[in-house]
């Protein structure tokens, strides 16, 4: 039963990781490399995460600085930018490509917090599944004698609050991030 619930936490985390992952590169006010770290850019016909092709920073207060490490790939990385559909152009410089980011609108703002909400959803629905399959496992147990009916209840219980502290969890990330969106 313990390993059940080692299993779920596991899965739960790795969950809870990827929410963080993808709210980070929703856009607010403020610039974040996670915006434009993970786009692909074709690189030598493989598409490479513009991460992997030059340091990505920050320069106050809307603006960000790509330092590309290879002279060759600076228009593919622009050019990568640029077709993302983001809402922003890429200016070059040499091998430094420099992202401004506009003022947000009030209806931009809109979109930006239900498309947070939208992405929110869908990761609900990945917790409950872990939960669906860790409460059919635990029905599984019971047929074979494994578990009693008792462990069943106290299994469920347990599982129950595994699950609760992820939809909490993932429900915080996602208010900080609509706070932000909306300052």
């Amino acid at each position: 039963m313990n390993e059940l619930f080692d299993r779920l936490e596991k899965q739960i985390k790795l969950i809870e990781e990827s929410f963080k992952k993808e709210m980070s590169a929703v856009r607010t006010n403020r610039p974040t490399t996670g915006i434009v770290e993970d786009i692909k850019v074709s690189y030598y016909d493989q598409m490479t995460p513009l991460k992997h092709l030059g340091s990505v920073g920050i320069v106050p207060p809307r603006e960000i600085h790509i330092q590309v490490w290879d002279k060759a790939a600076v228009t593919a990385v622009a050019k990568a930018i640029d077709s993302a559909s983001l809402g922003f152009s890429a200016s070059v410089e040499g091998t430094v490509i420099r992202v401004f980011l506009p003022e947000l609108s009030e209806e931009r703002r809109e979109e930006l917090v239900k498309h947070v909400k939208k992405i929110l959803e869908q990761y609900r629905i990945q917790i409950r599944h872990a939960r669906d399959e860790a409460n059919k496992e635990t029905e599984r147990m019971l047929d074979e004698n494994e578990i009693g009916e008792d462990d069943r209840f106290r299994g469920r219980e347990r599982i129950q609050k595994i699950i609760d502290a992820a939809n909490e969890a993932i429900e915080g990330i996602c208010e900080t991030k609509v706070k932000e969106i909306r300052e």
